[in-house]
């Protein structure tokens, strides 16, 4: 699954979710006529909670910051 990001000046826009880019891609051409010529664009491709990859997991061992008030 693919998710198009369009930012335009401060608003972010989330549009999809798109089975493949090449349909993001084709509702980008449609959707960047309403938004202005700076507008930025990015086609995320989503990964499911199984596919993510794991990062160094938390362990008692891991020191706890501590903030002064």
């Amino acid at each position: 699954m693919y998710l198009l990001t369009i930012r335009d000046g401060l608003q972010t826009r989330h549009i999809g979710p798109y089975a493949t880019p090449q349909q993001a891609a084709a509702h980008l051409d449609q959707l960047l006529q309403r938004y202005g010529e700076r507008a930025r664009w990015q086609i995320h491709q989503l990964e499911a909670p199984g596919e993510l990859s794991q990062s160094q997991p938390i362990t008692s061992s891991t020191p706890t910051p501590v903030v002064a008030a």
